[in-house]
């Protein structure tokens, strides 16, 4: 039997927050201190952000070494960061739109387990992109958006007792080249990837960012400013600017 909360269905407001911080340890910390305030009872969240400069982020499990062209990195002085969600590395830059969902487990009954979520969260994603490019949009794997056989929108989440954080990126205006001297092939791939290198797998959306902004918004009713912002400051300094989390594996 569900919880009253999940039978009753009485949703709360989602706030949004559409800020992009001064560093990549920043907005990914920030991101985590908006899921930690939602387990604590705080608000429920819809953040846009888009990153000045370029960086690479690994997935929570993921081996530096494996996933990343490392030393190119380094010679370019790209920085490597881990996130705290699972899925694949993912390059970072300009012309690349972050969204983050932040939900309490109790707002709908799919976000009882991880498959269900996946299901609900990607519907309403891909719904809310093909309208505003007027074409369908394909999901793919087990979270990825798709003009066709193109990639344009890679997701994850991370789950807590009684919240979770669903988040990812849609390629607008990137460097799709870049991406292939800073990252490596994945080492698990989609089947419907096929192999295919960075270059014949992604693809831009041609779509201006505020458009999707507004669409997110009116699909998960994001009305309202967030005004409680998180502290991310403590993480920063513990966490997402240390080797210790970034470079672990």
């Amino acid at each position: 039997m569900l919880p009253a909360a999940l039978t009753n269905q009485i949703l709360r407001k989602i706030c949004c927050w559409d800020a992009t911080l001064p560093t990549p340890a920043a907005n990914l910390a920030a991101d985590e201190a908006l899921l930690n305030a939602c387990e604590a009872g705080g608000p429920e969240a819809l953040r846009f952000w888009e990153p000045p400069a370029p960086f690479v982020v690994l997935g929570f499990s993921n081996h530096a070494a494996r996933e990343a062209n490392v030393e190119n990195c380094r010679r370019d002085h790209i920085p490597i960061l881990r996130r705290v969600s699972g899925g694949g590395a993912v390059l970072q830059g300009p012309g690349c739109l972050n969204y983050s969902l932040i939900l309490r487990l109790d707002r709908h009954e799919s976000f009882q387990t991880i498959p269900s979520s996946n299901s609900h969260i990607m519907a309403r994603q891909r719904d809310a992109v093909a309208a505003v490019l007027g074409r369908p949009v394909a999901i793919e794997g087990t979270s990825d958006l798709c003009l066709g056989a193109l990639k344009f929108s890679g997701n994850s989440q991370r789950r807590h007792r009684g919240a979770l954080i669903f988040h990812g990126t849609f390629l607008l205006r990137f460097d799709l080249p870049a991406i292939a001297r800073y990252l490596a092939m994945p080492s698990r791939q989609p089947h419907y990837r096929q192999e295919r290198s960075h270059a014949d797998f992604l693809t831009n959306v041609p779509a201006p960012a505020s458009q999707l902004k507004s669409a997110l918004r009116a699909a998960w009713e994001a009305d309202e400013d967030l005004t409680d912002l998180p502290d991310y400051e403590k993480l920063v300094a513990e966490k997402y600017s240390r080797d210790e989390w970034n470079l672990k594996y």
